[in-house]
């Protein structure tokens, strides 16, 4: 018998948006910053202004420091400007917190975090028994109970939609990779290449995303982006076409906004991906029901929250990383140190633990009874990746590890069940994914639900 849970699911997105506006003590920022496993900008802060606050006062705020904007990440009347402030050489993060937390200019303020991925670095991998994290107890050709059962849904015609759209926030996505150039997602609003922002929406020619890192629509750079295109594999691989891998969902569109570089990615960066997502849905109508986020790493940040809780009030599932334990790779409690972004309350986010072929919780995931929701495939997962031969890049495939693994099979179910149920809301898609959750002696006492991931009777 199946039961029912939940972790503070709402039941009208206007609890969200409510949800947005409540700013955390500032003694949780403190906390985090005298944490020696987490690490933020040095010389930058985000610096929320009160709403109708004049330039002139923004700006006496900041020359208080020296200080000045180097970007404005977010323009609303309602919440206030967010900016990204840049501080003059030698004054400490610290230090410029606290004076700008006391003027009367300043609702929020803090550090830059810094985020990292959370992975350890007749389709051929389907047949020769290494895509375990697709499998069921009941699949065609291969069996594993603590596969998803993904391919026992396939069995039996249940499938993905094409015009169901999910979003990588991650490093790039190979765009040209066989097993999954089909299913990159193409703005139908934009016009390729005449440098001209067709649609609107701040970014210039964003045919298939947005690189944030780099600032420009090039969202995949070579074979330093192999995280992002491996976690767009395990979503969205093409089935059946005799190379490769297997998507959860293989006619799924993705759309990239990559923050994530060869030296993580930031707070700021993080906001402005989330925010891309959401207004592809809030502008333009876009069928996007969840985002993937394969990475962790900072302290508590009340500015990604509401980005986070702006998501949520779009009816976008906001699917995170568990992550993978501390310094060592062991995995923590969450419910006692917390993980970001996994470990936001925002009901939009699906926290996602990692198993082995086994069944036993991977030794590098974080577990939490009321903070991680379930667990998922993540170890020894095969994927797509980018490679170089002879210095050509070329399109190849790899096994890694870790919450960043398992995640994506999550997202990958979200849109599965998306397109099998089209009138469904973010909460009540959430609630199916917690609801037929497998009980899992591993994951009992260490998760929200106790089990780990079945899409087969979706």
């Amino acid at each position: 018998m199946k039961q029912r849970f939940s972790r503070g699911l709402v039941a009208a997105a206007v609890a969200t948006v409510c949800a947005a506006g409540a700013h955390a003590s500032p003694a949780r920022i403190d906390a985090d910053l005298q944490r020696s496993d987490l690490r933020f900008v040095a010389d930058e802060l985000l610096v929320q202004f009160r709403p109708g606050m004049a330039a002139a006062a923004r700006d006496a705020a900041l020359k208080t420091l020296g200080a000045r904007s180097a970007k404005v990440l977010r323009r609303a009347a309602q919440d206030g400007e967010l900016h990204l402030v840049r501080l003059p050489q030698g004054k400490a993060v610290v230090d410029a917190l606290r004076t700008l937390r006391a003027h009367a200019a300043v609702k929020l303020v803090e550090p830059n975090w810094i985020y990292t991925t959370q992975a350890a670095p007749n389709d051929p991998y389907y047949a020769d028994g290494s895509l375990w994290g697709v499998y069921g107890d009941a699949s065609p050709g291969r069996k594993n109970p603590y596969g998803s059962q993904a391919a026992e849904a396939w069995n039996v015609g249940k499938d993905c939609s094409s015009d169901v759209v999910v979003g990588i926030i991650d490093e790039g996505v190979m765009t040209t990779h066989p097993d999954t150039q089909a299913n990159i997602w193409v703005n139908p609003f934009e016009i390729p290449g005449n440098g001209i922002d067709d649609d609107g929406n701040g970014y210039v020619d964003d045919v298939n995303g947005w690189d944030f890192v780099s600032d420009d629509n090039t969202t995949f750079d070579g074979v330093g982006d192999d995280h992002g295109t491996h976690v767009s594999g395990t979503i969205g691989a093409v089935r059946n076409n005799a190379q490769g891998v297997a998507g959860i969902c293989g006619t799924v569109k993705m759309v990239n906004a990559k923050f994530l570089g060869a030296q993580g990615g930031t707070t700021a960066d993080a906001i402005l991906a989330v925010d891309y997502m959401t207004d592809l849905k809030t502008r333009h109508g876009i069928k996007l029901v969840a985002t993937n986020n394969s990475w962790g790493g900072g302290g508590f940040s009340q500015a990604l929250k509401d980005a986070i809780d702006r998501q949520g009030a779009a009816g976008i599932l906001f699917v995170a990383a568990a992550g993978n334990g501390n310094l060592l790779g062991v995995g923590q409690n969450t419910d006692k140190k917390p993980a970001y972004p996994a470990s936001y309350t925002s009901s939009n986010i699906i926290s996602v633990a990692s198993i082995t072929k086994k069944g036993t919780k991977s030794g590098f995931s974080n577990f939490g009874v009321t903070s991680v929701d379930l667990g998922t495939p993540g170890s020894a997962i095969w994927s797509t990746v980018p490679k170089s031969v002879n210095g050509v890049v070329t399109p190849g495939y790899a096994a890694y590890d870790g919450t960043s693994m398992a995640t994506p099979h999550v997202t990958g179910a979200v849109a599965l069940y998306a397109s099998l149920h089209p009138t469904a809301t973010a909460t009540q898609i959430k609630a199916a994914i917690l609801n037929s959750a497998v009980p899992t002696t591993s994951l009992a006492g260490k998760t929200v639900t106790g089990g780990r991931l079945d899409v087969s009777g979706f």
